[in-house]
């Protein structure tokens, strides 16, 4: 069996890595994350004209059809560049109308999605930060065939650029009785905040729900019957989001390296000493063992294999400890100019920070992992 990726996922590759290095070199990011959206509208709309917005849309929607093994090469190189877009978070509200919607609704939504003049993301987190479907606590009131929301959500991903929020919501007193719903920016009652972050390739922000109705035609599938759609979102962002940590961290491990060949410490380059190179190895074995179980998760969401959502939790539970030691280890590395604004290492650290709780840390899917394996 050939583990390897396929030439036309390598040529993928090449394509958005030329792309990228074209478009979106660190010197032009530090730039664009300074701008009131974030990042570039533009090089946004020319992804959705490649066909890479919608690469794991079906085709009858505007998308490509292709696996989400074939996204992850994406996700891969728009991690190693932090290139700052709300890529994965409108895949994952994609795949939200994809899983639960009605073709009336997967025909109304999707198409803007792929093309690109929609963003979309998913809100699911309250007070705690547990991704555990059971521990949301929104309630919908129902009104007629309506529901009616009030309530927060909190550490919704690019919520300031978003267009579409996918809101998870209780419609019973059951455990499993949750709902998705589709709002689209301007509704009444739906304000939104746009956090300040450590991460500005990242934006975060919040929802606030004052009396917010939810038609009948936005309910995404029967009411109570979102809780495994939602546990297949988690899977499907944590793996999305271990991908990109895949391309940040050798990133930060290339630059580190180039660092080490290059300076001079007591008439010596620094990657002759032991104390540089053990480090530089060890991130770079953590790297390829959690780019594995990436590649492993990602094969599994696309099998609808029964190990998928353990699958996802190792390669996340991994990720967020692996790529935290390695954006560390490369500042510490830089010594003290690693802190300072100048040297990109510090943007990694950075990244780091978000990777770790984004879609639950490590200690939740290790929880997850153990739930999963009947403990």
């Amino acid at each position: 069996m050939n583990f390897g990726f396929t030439e036309e996922q390598e040529l993928l590759r090449a394509e958005v890595r030329k792309f990228l290095d074209q478009n979106a070199p660190l010197e032009v990011v530090r730039k664009q994350v300074e701008t009131p959206e974030g990042f570039d509208r533009n090089l946004w709309n020319r992804m959705g004209e490649l066909g890479w917005l919608g690469l794991s849309i079906a085709e009858t929607h505007g998308g490509v059809g292709l696996d989400f093994v074939t996204l992850v090469v994406l996700l891969e190189e728009t991690g190693r560049s932090l290139f700052p877009s709300p890529l994965l978070s409108t895949v994952v509200s994609a795949r939200a109308i994809e899983l639960a919607g009605s073709p009336e609704q997967q025909a109304r939504f999707l198409p803007g999605l792929a093309d690109g003049s929609k963003v979309g993301t998913l809100a699911l987190l309250e007070e705690g930060d547990s991704f555990d479907p059971r521990d949301l606590a929104l309630v919908g009131k129902a009104d007629g065939d309506d529901w009616i929301l009030d309530g927060r959500k909190r550490v919704v991903c690019d919520a300031a650029n978003a267009d579409l929020f996918v809101v998870a919501f209780r419609t019973g007193a059951a455990p499993d009785a949750l709902s998705l719903a589709v709002l689209e920016k301007g509704a009444s009652g739906l304000s939104v905040d746009d956090w300040p972050v450590m991460d500005r390739t990242k934006r975060l922000g919040g929802l606030r729900l004052e009396g917010v109705r939810v038609p009948a035609d936005s309910l995404l599938g029967a009411a109570g019957s979102a809780a495994g759609v939602i546990g297949s979102l988690v899977d499907l962002g944590a793996t999305g989001v271990a991908a990109e940590a895949v391309g940040s961290a050798e990133a930060a491990l290339q630059i580190t390296t180039d660092f080490a060949r290059d300076r001079e410490q007591f008439d010596s380059k620094i990657g002759r000493f032991q104390g540089v190179k053990h480090p530089l190895a060890e991130m770079y074995v953590d790297i390829e063992s959690f780019k594995s179980l990436v590649y492993y998760a990602a094969w599994c969401i696309d099998q609808g294999a029964e190990d998928a959502s353990r699958a996802a939790s190792r390669a996340k539970a991994y990720a967020a400890e692996a790529f935290a030691r390695v954006g560390i280890d490369g500042v510490q590395l830089h010594g003290g100019v690693g802190f300072t604004d100048e040297y990109d290492i510090q943007l990694f650290l950075k990244r780091s920070k978000w990777v770790r709780p984004a879609f639950g840390d490590a200690d939740y899917h290790y929880d997850r992992l153990a739930a999963l394996g009947g403990l």
